[in-house]
């Protein structure tokens, strides 16, 4: 299979749509510039990402099968890549049997004309919503307000998020880059009924959005709340919800309309299939065994629950990351964050470099896709360059995506477009990589300029090799940020050397024999 096209074999897949927040305004590079001067943020992230790595570390180790269930995992992401058309009829089917409503939505603004109608219809003034990644990713709550509808995030680093007119940072833990005491300032700037003398102790600061948090649950006019999935069981018409707060799970039971907005790679084959996933997700994601609260909903039933349910399927350029057979499996992402944990340009740069929805390794491979790249004034044509390739992500990757192998790609396939581009293959990085060819080419010319590297760089002070000067083309670029060491003897010369060392050995045995 090398394209998909759910079913419409004479149109192309469209990209996500220009609303989306895939595409930050400007590229990672400056973008992280700016970030890394940040000191408070790197911190947060430094603590915040190592104490999640090791305990991701101690759960896995638990499991003696881990490789064998992320073979299992990888497999049935498969599975749904190459039969995604059957198995999105198939979910329809079962939550329709089941009592739910399905809405098809190709990209943002569709998905969130359905949902804004839907709420509108209910007379609902505030919308409750559950952590949902697709809701952020079309901007949902900027077009419910639009319409006049206030849609307030139950998830508390969601919340935090919402009340700091801030935009996630993190896939897992949204407000990553937010400190205790800056989410106490927020939350008396934002809760006008919070009593001044509340510290930023964290029991003190999770009350206070409890207490914020139940009187929204126990006061919504037309009774509207707004869920994501993490999971869709195309066999049951099932759909899964995993959190950590409990918050969740009341946006998912009290009220009477209940409308999941879900992207349309997130379905699983059975429900049998959830057994190896929901091993995977909670280790990956929080380091733990499983996740405090897993709700599974199946539809509408009297007297239990939703009295209404509808299902939006989001496409919104997933049909056009398909067509790429070598990118596609960029879909598979069970949305963990553990690429993000291990990262070091993330840790260093932050979330918000990236500037979509989607931060780190994921986002860096997955955002380009989904949008498309225009030329290189587009800064999502930045972002596979935003990774020292060092593979950490593909080895702690649940489902083994090779974000590396797929990174590669997608800057070939940039390279490629620039070549065809008439005028724009010709930049400094592009002479100096044609030269270096022609370099590496020729080994009598290789190894003169080996052997050179030595007697010039003795010149320079120092044991490294400071900042060069902008003159000089290209080395610049490295050696603003690198303290790169002066090269020492060269391999070819020791081994001179060493031929010469042996060869002298020899004889000199053989004058004393």
């Amino acid at each position: 299979m090398t394209t998909v096209n759910l079913g419409i074999p004479s149109v192309r897949p469209q990209h996500a749509s220009p609303s989306s927040h895939l595409r930050g305004e400007r590229g990672f590079p400056s973008a992280a510039r700016d970030e890394l001067g940040n000191e408070t943020l790197r911190g947060n992230l430094r603590h915040a990402t190592t104490t999640i790595q090791s305990k991701r570390a101690g759960v896995v180790r638990e499991v003696r099968d881990w490789q064998k269930l992320r073979n299992a995992g990888s497999a049935l992401k498969w599975q749904v890549t190459d039969h995604l058309p059957e198995l999105l009829e198939q979910l329809e089917e079962s939550v329709t049997r089941a009592g739910g409503v399905v809405h098809w939505a190709r990209d943002a603004e569709e998905a969130g004309e359905i949902v804004t109608k839907l709420a509108l219809e209910r007379g609902a003034e505030e919308v409750l919503k559950v952590k949902s990644m697709a809701t952020q990713e079309i901007g949902l709550n900027e077009a419910l307000a639009h319409a006049g509808i206030r849609a307030i995030e139950s998830d508390l680093a969601e919340l935090i998020v919402q009340l700091a007119d801030d935009t996630p940072s993190h896939i897992l833990v949204p407000a990553i880059h937010r400190n205790r005491a800056e989410i106490r300032e927020i939350f008396l700037k934002a809760m006008p009924d919070l009593d001044p003398s509340i510290t930023d102790e964290p029991s003190e600061l999770a009350e206070a959005a409890r207490r914020f948090l139940r009187e929204k649950f126990l006061d919504m006019p037309g009774s509207v709340a707004v869920s994501g999935a993490n999971f869709a069981v195309a066999e049951t018409g099932t759909l899964v919800v995993v959190e950590s707060e409990g918050n969740g799970r009341m946006c998912l039971t009290l009220p009477k309309t209940l409308i999941s907005v879900v992207g349309i790679e997130k379905i699983v084959p059975t429900f049998e299939d959830l057994e190896v996933f929901l091993q995977l997700l909670p280790r990956s994601s929080t380091g733990e065994r499983m996740n405090p609260y897993t709700t599974l909903f199946t539809g509408v039933h009297e007297g239990d629950g939703p009295e209404e349910f509808h299902l939006v399927l989001l496409d919104n350029g997933r049909s056009a990351v398909l067509e790429d057979p070598e990118g596609r499996s960029a879909l598979h992402c069970i949305r963990c964050s553990a690429c993000l944990n291990v990262c070091p340009v993330y840790a260093r740069a932050g979330g918000h470099a990236y500037g979509s929805t989607y931060p780190g390794p994921i986002g860096a491979i997955l955002s380009p896709q989904l949008t498309g790249t225009s030329g290189t004034d587009d800064p999502n044509s930045t972002l596979p360059y935003a990774s020292s390739l060092c593979g950490a992500c593909y080895d702690v990757c649940p489902v083994k995506i090779n974000i590396p192998e797929i990174l590669v790609h997608l800057r070939a396939k940039d390279v490629d477009r620039r070549r065809e581009t008439r005028g724009e293959f010709h930049e400094t990085w592009d002479v100096a990589l044609k030269g270096a060819g022609k370099l590496m080419s020729s080994p009598k010319a290789y190894d003169l300029a080996v052997r050179s590297a030595k007697p010039l760089t003795s010149l320079l002070p120092g044991k490294n090799i400071g900042k060069l000067p902008g003159v000089i083309p290209l080395i610049p670029g490295w050696t603003d940020h690198r303290d790169l060491p002066s090269p020492e003897q060269s391999f070819r010369s020791w081994w001179d050397e060493r031929e010469k060392k042996k060869a002298k050995g020899s004889a000199d045995g053989e004058e004393q024999a």
